[in-house]
């Protein structure tokens, strides 16, 4: 008997030693939670047994117990990298045939090919639908669906009208005043001053607008003696406007410039509305347009030339800027044209028994009949806990614990080899007795 208790004794020395080792391999696993081996004494008995007379008969192992515990929670620069502070399990899909679903405390989180939200095994984050407000607009398994960033927002507008007042400065050079003048753009001597500024085609392309300014008359006289009769003036001015590399030209036959003129006080005289130019169309390939330039608010006056607000009707496609995890779960995308939408809320899972989650490796468990169902919800609500967003939990294994753990283990098991040796020394002894 005593060889089978002692046998007992070193195969659970053994599992203790193997699940220690298991938890040191895995102290910097994402995730990961480190397991205790619990034993229990087996003792053989009957009604009819002595209770002061029994004798044990070694130990059975009761089974490897899951720690929860948190642990230790890393900062990074990623802002889909989630950590959970509390209970709560992220939720994964599979991409595989199986679509089975699985559940993690690993919160490392990446965009693959497709704009998904995946983890290193390529399962997809499940989430809760929101609408424009955020609120979740479906909850249950039913409600659950993988979560996409979109990489785009808005719809395109094309500019019609781009507006900004100039302050043209009396004192400028005379350029454009000779018979044999002619404006280059590419040489900087044929105009006095330039303005840029952004428009954008059909598709929400984004073009530059550059309009340059030529001083061609200094201001006249009036003469109300003429007739008609003439209005004194402090100067005019041509307008020479691309887009890209395109001219804009206006009317019929097609004028190439505008020609701004200022009253006797340097107020702007003509033209008294916007400009439109001829239709083009964009170098990108975007439908026709046209644009109209209002340059209402001009001046003439003795200060150097100054632009003031300048305001397009334009609307680009935003570009994705950055996504934000707050710490309910909620997640929102920002994009270049100031859009901030929301994606989705992240949706978590809880067990009665988390100790009876069925480990499957990577991070992952499964529900069991000894977990119970999964019960879902949200993070900072109904018992669950919150997110923390640039965070990942790491592996609550304390390697010190452990280490002290592992030399226990391996003097049970040398004490139980040492009952098995003293056990055959006595079985020896006795088939070396001679009558």
């Amino acid at each position: 008997m005593s060889f089978y208790t002692a046998l007992s004794g070193l195969q659970a020395s053994q599992t203790d030693m193997a699940t220690i080792s298991h938890n040191l391999a895995n102290v910097a696993t994402t995730g990961f939670k480190r397991s205790r081996t619990e034993f229990a004494d087996v003792i053989a008995s009957s009604v009819s047994t002595d209770p002061r007379k029994m004798v044990g008969s070694g130990v059975v192992v009761k089974g490897n117990t899951q720690q929860f515990k948190e642990g230790n929670l890393q900062t990074t620069s990623n802002a889909l990298d989630l950590a959970l502070v509390g209970e709560g399990f992220f939720i994964m899909k599979s991409t595989g045939t199986s679509d089975s679903v699985n559940y993690t405390r690993n919160g490392s989180f990446s965009v693959d090919s497709n704009n998904n939200v995946v983890d290193a095994q390529g399962s997809y984050l499940m989430v809760y639908p929101v609408d424009s407000d955020g609120n979740v607009t479906a909850t249950g398994n039913d409600g659950l669906t993988n979560l996409q960033i979109q990489q785009t927002s808005g719809t395109p507008k094309a500019t019609g009208v781009v507006s900004y007042p100039v302050q043209v400065s009396s004192t400028s050079t005379l350029k454009g005043n000779t018979a044999n003048y002619q404006f280059d753009r590419a040489d900087t001597s044929t105009y006095n001053n330039s303005v840029a500024t952004r428009v954008y085609d059909a598709n929400g392309n984004p073009q530059t607008m550059t309009s340059y300014y030529v001083r061609t008359k200094e201001g006249t006289a009036a003469d109300p003696a003429a007739q008609p009769p003439v209005e004194a003036t402090t100067g005019e001015w041509d307008v020479y406007t691309f887009i890209g590399d395109q001219r804009m030209t206006t009317g019929s036959p097609a004028v190439d410039k505008v020609t701004m003129v200022f009253d006797d006080k340097g107020a702007l005289k003509t033209p008294t509305a916007a400009v439109t130019f001829n239709a083009f169309v964009p170098t990108s390939g975007a439908a026709s347009q046209t644009v109209s330039l209002n340059l209402s608010g001009s001046t003439q006056l003795s200060s150097a030339f100054s632009v003031g607000t300048k305001k397009q009707d334009g609307i680009a496609v935003g570009q994705l800027a950055g996504v934000t995890v707050t710490d309910s779960g909620l997640i929102r995308a920002s994009f270049s044209n100031g859009d901030i939408v929301p994606l989705g809320k992240v949706a978590l899972a809880k067990f009665s028994t988390p100790t009876g989650l069925r480990q499957i490796g990577t991070a992952y468990w499964e529900a069991t009949g000894v977990s119970g169902e999964a019960s879902l919800g949200s993070a900072s609500a109904d018992g669950f806990g919150k997110l923390m967003s640039g965070t990942i939990e790491g592996s609550n294994v304390d390697i010190t614990e452990e280490l002290v753990n592992l030399i226990a283990a391996q003097r049970n098991f040398q004490a139980n080899a040492k009952a098995l040796d003293t056990a055959s020394q006595v079985s020896q002894t006795i088939f070396n007795i001679r009558s």
